[in-house]
């Protein structure tokens, strides 16, 4: 349910360059559900291609994944198809804001690297997000879990080194992704409570390819990370050209140590753990 990215066209080579991260974390917060990690009920919203549901499914009970993309809901279910077939997994194309399950039916809902895509960050109260969360809080049991794994403003401004690039692409990055106090504000007035944040430090969301510093000058690098797609041809045009000119001077490798060395200290994503408390 993207706003900006055409996730129908980028399905196919997105996993070319994206991971699964935080998958430990992510057992982690799961497994404080008041019912055992084996027989989870889990909703994945907004799986994408199905990354996060591949990772989960050989330790929850069951997982329905849903996403409002056709692209990416065909990548998950080439993916998923044996799981399919031995009925761990459901795949739904459905928004997130209006899932097409009845009241508390899950322990546990994960919602990876996805909020950003709802809105564009003009209302500073965040509707948008405001109404899934809303949504979370009626499908989960009280007592269930609520994983979100985003990105932080700090994050955003010093986790990913290629993102001086297009400043102005970070800046309309940044727009998007909730501040942190407006996200928790939200949490509680729903109806949950924050229980744990977690970064992982040494994780980055390309997996090797992040530290292909020619990276910026390949398409299919770029469909990786949706940050492009806020970008327009010009700024995308003059990032070419400026690695090109750091690499014609041998200087491109220290550009890319010194901006990298900032993500060391703060990751380049948050999770945040929240249990949907009793009405």
């Amino acid at each position: 349910m993207s706003r900006y990215e055409d996730y129908h066209a980028v399905s196919e080579a997105y996993d070319e360059t994206r991971s699964p991260i935080g998958t430990e974390i992510l057992l982690t917060c799961l497994a404080t559900a008041d019912r055992p990690l084996p027989e989870l009920r889990l909703l994945d919203a907004g799986c994408g291609t199905g990354a996060y549901s591949r990772a989960m499914i050989a330790h929850v009970g069951r997982i329905e994944a849903v996403d409002l993309n056709e692209g990416m809901l065909s990548v998950a279910r080439a993916k998923l198809a044996q799981e399919q077939a031995a009925g761990r997994i459901a795949l739904h194309r459905a928004s997130i804001d209006a899932l097409p399950f009845g009241d508390e039916s899950f322990d546990a809902a994960m919602i990876n690297q996805v909020l950003h895509h709802l809105e564009d960050g003009s209302d500073p109260t965040f509707p948008g997000h405001a109404r899934v969360i809303a949504e979370m809080q009626r499908v989960l049991r009280p007592g269930g879990v609520l994983v979100i794994n985003m990105c932080t403003h700090r994050q955003l401004g010093d986790g990913f080194w290629y993102y001086d690039l297009v400043p102005e692409a970070r800046e309309a990055c940044v727009r998007r992704h909730i501040p942190v106090e407006t996200l928790e504000t939200i949490l509680v007035d729903a109806g949950f409570e924050l229980r744990a944040t977690q970064v992982p430090l040494d994780a980055v969301m390309q997996g090797d390819a992040y530290f292909d510093m020619t990276g910026p000058l390949k398409e299919s690098w770029r469909k990786g990370d949706s940050f492009w797609a806020l970008a327009p041809p010009d700024q995308i045009a003059a990032a070419e050209a400026r690695v090109r000119e750091l690499q014609a001077a041998g200087a491109l490798e220290a550009w890319f140590q010194e901006r990298d060395e900032r993500r060391k200290g703060v990751g380049q994503f948050t999770f945040f753990a929240a249990v949907r408390l009793d009405a």
